[in-house]
């Protein structure tokens, strides 16, 4: 499978508060129109280099089409990821599945794909962070005896499921889809040698970029759409520049108008 290699840059330049900075998006392309739409309104060339690519689950899905047939036995369906929302929900009916469940979504991303399938979300967080997850999260009304369902990503963080056990739910996670690794063009990395900055909304697109592009094409600024994201390419050795206060896509591009403008976004990393 290949990823078809960077969309090139618009000629000419544009105006706005980042007019012709070149600024790679890593996000898979699938869910990369919103980024590269609000980067283009700023007034930036946006690269779009997607070096993961979103895949059924191992067991084709299976376990998780199981667990959303036992959706009664679930108080609550956790979403930590708009992927995780469309892989669970994706097939027609699926929306009306929840039941009676309540429905937790990390942020507003993932509450807005939950509400385009008319899904209402009872809780988000105030950060939009698991440990932010657990910490608004309710107790069960005995220890033991309320149940949650987690759909994620193979190899995704178990902060959310420790933490939610550590309450007392009773926590089943369930894999909903994996990221893979596209295959690259020889003339990707000159693409990505040659931009000012380069975008990552998740850890795994810090790792994929560095196994794929390699650390010698990184940019001169990393921009992170979030602490966690940020913790991760500062420990591969990363000098992060820029950390999105809120950790959306728009609020990235906020971050990065701040920088552009002199006025460095302040990291709230933990």
């Amino acid at each position: 499978m290949t990823s078809g290699g960077p969309t090139p840059p618009a000629a000419g330049p544009r105006p706005g508060p980042l007019a012709g900075r070149r600024v790679i998006v890593t996000r898979a392309r699938a869910q990369s129109a919103e980024l590269v739409r609000l980067l283009s309104e700023a007034g930036a060339r946006p690269i779009e280099l997607p070096v993961i690519e979103i895949a059924d689950p191992a067991d084709q899905g299976a376990a998780l089409r199981a667990a959303l047939a036992r959706i009664g036995e679930f108080d609550w369906v956790v979403f930590t990821s708009a992927n995780a929302v469309d892989r669970s929900l994706r097939d027609p009916g699926h929306a009306g599945r929840l039941g009676q469940a309540r429905v937790a979504a990390i942020g507003p991303g993932t509450a807005d794909a939950l509400a385009a399938l008319g899904i209402e979300t009872d809780l988000v967080p105030g950060r939009y962070v698991a440990e932010a997850l657990v910490e608004a999260f309710p107790p069960p009304a005995r220890p033991g005896t309320g149940a949650v369902l987690l759909p994620c990503a193979a190899g995704a963080r178990e902060v959310t499921a420790l933490g939610l056990r550590a309450k007392g739910w009773q926590v089943e996670v369930v894999e909903a889809y994996r990221t893979v690794r596209p295959v690259l063009s020889a003339g990707d990395a000159r693409s990505a040698g040659e931009a000012d900055v380069v975008t990552f909304t998740s850890s795994s697109a810090v790792t994929a970029y560095l196994e794929l592009v390699g650390e010698d094409a990184v940019p001169p600024v990393v921009a992170c759409i979030g602490p966690v994201t940020a913790r991760t390419a500062s420990k591969a050795g990363l000098r992060v520049d820029i950390v999105a206060r809120v950790h959306t896509a728009r609020g990235l591009v906020d971050a990065l108008v701040e920088w552009a403008a002199g006025r460095v976004a302040p990291s709230d990393q933990e």
